[in-house]
């Protein structure tokens, strides 16, 4: 004999009523059938499942573990059900993500593009957030998927890689750096600094830099758009560490210098986070499948 679902389902809600006349009256059955279940369990388990007492029932050690995997069981037919529901008539829902301004400007435009034609009736609420303020909305739900620097601190969630990329200084045409083609950060810590919002993982890394080196950045300017980092820096108000796509956007222009660094750290990983892999919805699921696709080697 195998274990069915019905038995189970009987089983868990004489574990959650503690009584096998109210778990007989919610499963509209007599209480002898439900009896008859709960034994033909104990027999498959080959152990006691409940303790009868006076007013109730109570789970034995043995029965306490067939509630774990019952209650598994029942939350993947749930999902199971929901998955393939969601294939009549295409694919639908809302996914919520929050992402550093690195990961919107370099990568995510073409592969959301992608997604949307493959789920055309996915709705996605983005929002651009700094590496702090991603952590807590993918922590505290308001966010089903955040993309940011792995250096900011997760604090508990689950991550993906995601992609890499490299950072660099801008520099303006007539700075004296503007000669050099690659150098160390702490050799440009005396300039002033057109720098990034407080809270963006940018700036926790240009910070973790400079302490590094025994060293503190005063910044000239601090705004939150890369754009503006780099039309300050053309206006000449300041150098700024900004990731190399973004500066060569700008250098093509001719209106600024692109100075590599040498530092390990220039190369970050982009990685996503979330609250839980394996109890997140499908649709939310399908989109992170997407955008690991490009990042995923062979």
């Amino acid at each position: 004999m195998r274990y069915d679902l019905t038995s189970l389902e009987i089983f868990v809600a004489v574990a959650e009523t503690a009584n096998l006349t109210r778990a007989a009256e919610q499963q509209h059955l007599a209480v002898s059938a439900i009896s008859k279940r709960i034994t033909e369990l104990e027999g498959l388990a080959g152990a006691p499942l409940l303790q009868r007492h006076a007013r109730g029932v109570s789970l034995t050690p043995a029965g306490q573990s067939m509630l774990h995997y019952a209650r598994q069981v029942f939350q993947l037919m749930h999902r199971m059900r929901g998955e393939l529901s969601e294939y009549a008539g295409g694919l639908k829902g809302v996914v919520r993500l929050h992402a550093s301004t690195s990961a919107l400007v370099e990568f995510l435009p073409p592969e959301l593009q992608g997604f949307l034609e493959r789920y055309p009736m996915i709705r996605l609420q983005i929002e651009e957030r700094t590496g702090a303020a991603i952590v807590r909305a993918v922590a505290d739900g308001s966010a089903d998927i955040g993309i940011l620097g792995d250096h900011t601190p997760l604090r508990g969630l689950a991550s993906l890689p995601y992609h890499s990329d490299r950072l660099a200084l801008g520099v303006p045409r007539t700075h004296a750096l503007a000669r050099r083609k690659s150098m160390h950060f702490a050799d440009a810590l005396g300039c002033d600094f057109v720098a990034p919002h407080a809270e963006s993982s940018l700036w926790a890394l240009m910070t973790q830099a400079a302490q590094a080196a025994g060293k503190t950045i005063e910044p000239r300017i601090q705004v939150s758009s890369f754009e503006c980092m780099g039309m300050l820096v053309q206006a000449g108000l300041g150098i700024a560490l900004l990731p190399e796509p973004v500066l060569e956007a700008h250098q093509t222009l001719g209106r600024l210098q692109v100075v590599k660094l040498k530092d390990a750290w220039a190369e970050r990983q982009i990685v996503m986070a979330v609250r839980d892999l394996d109890s997140m919805p499908f649709t939310t699921r399908a989109l992170i499948d997407h955008l690991r696709a490009p990042a995923t080697p062979g």
